[in-house]
C-alpha cells in the first residue's frame, strides 16, 4: 500500500500541476466529500450527499451517511444509473484536482468495470429496439394519455 501511495506522489510531482492538491495520508474524509473528487462517480459533493441519504452508498458492508468518515482501505459501494461502483480508497485529498490525478485517489474492482461495461452496451443494444413515435399525438391519443398519467 505503501509502495503504491509513494507512486501516486512521484507522478503528481512529475505531472507540474498549477493547482496546490495536497493529498491526506492518516485523516479521516466526509462520503459526500469524497464521492465528488472522484468525478467519475458523481459531478459534486450534493450529488454524493443526495445518494448517501437515499442509501446508495455503502463503506465496508454499512450503510453511509454523507457525514460517514472515509479512510485509506475502506471499500465502498456506490449505486447509480450508470451501475455499481466496487471501490477501494487509496488516497485522500484536500482539494479537487484534474480528473487524470482524481482517478487515482480509489481503485475500481475489474469486475465492477466488466460489469458496468456490460449493463452499459446492454442500453445502447436496446435503444435500437424502441419505437419512436411517428409525430403528434392525435387528439384521441393525447386523452389516453392524460388518463393514464391520471391527469384527467
Amino acid at each position: 500500500m505503501r509502495s503504491l501511495q509513494n507512486t501516486f506522489q512521484n507522478t503528481l510531482q512529475n505531472t507540474r500541476l498549477a493547482l496546490p492538491l495536497t493529498l491526506k495520508m492518516d485523516h479521516d474524509q466526509r462520503t459526500n466529500r469524497y464521492m465528488a473528487l472522484g468525478r467519475e462517480i458523481f459531478q459534486d459533493a450534493c450529488t454524493g450527499q443526495t445518494c448517501c441519504e437515499l442509501g446508495r452508498i455503502e463503506s465496508n458492508g454499512q450503510a453511509a451517511k454523507p457525514a460517514r468518515e472515509v479512510r485509506v482501505g475502506d471499500r465502498l459501494r456506490v449505486t447509480t444509473e450508470g451501475g455499481d461502483f466496487q471501490v477501494e480508497v487509496l488516497l485522500l485529498s484536500a482539494v479537487r484536482g484534474p480528473a487524470s490525478i482524481a482517478r487515482g485517489l480509489y481503485f475500481e474492482t475489474e469486475a465492477s468495470r466488466e460489469l458496468r461495461k456490460k449493463l452499459a452496451d446492454e442500453r445502447k443494444a436496446m435503444k435500437q429496439f424502441e419505437e419512436l413515435p411517428t409525430g403528434r399525438p392525435s387528439k384521441r391519443e393525447r386523452r389516453k394519455i392524460i388518463q393514464f398519467r391520471g391527469r384527467a
